[in-house]
């Protein structure tokens, strides 16, 4: 997916569509008070798996969005 912006194009890094998506669904899921702060959660959440050796979900999505 590519972006104008001023004469040039930018290209949305592999599997952020999909890491965007994913915390979509869990605002709209949760509805929390404060989208910031959850966000800031949810992905240092993301960040404590992929550290521990689990699945790395920018890399998952990234699969995905090929």
């Amino acid at each position: 997916m590519s972006i104008a912006s001023s004469n040039t194009n930018m290209r949305v890094p592999a599997g952020f569509r999909n890491l965007l998506e994913g915390l979509v669904r869990e605002v709209l899921r949760e509805q929390p008070a404060n989208v910031v702060a959850f966000a800031a959660q949810h992905f240092q959440k993301l960040l404590e798996q992929r550290e521990a050796g689990g699945i790395d979900p920018v890399a998952w999505g990234a699969m995905l969005e090929d």
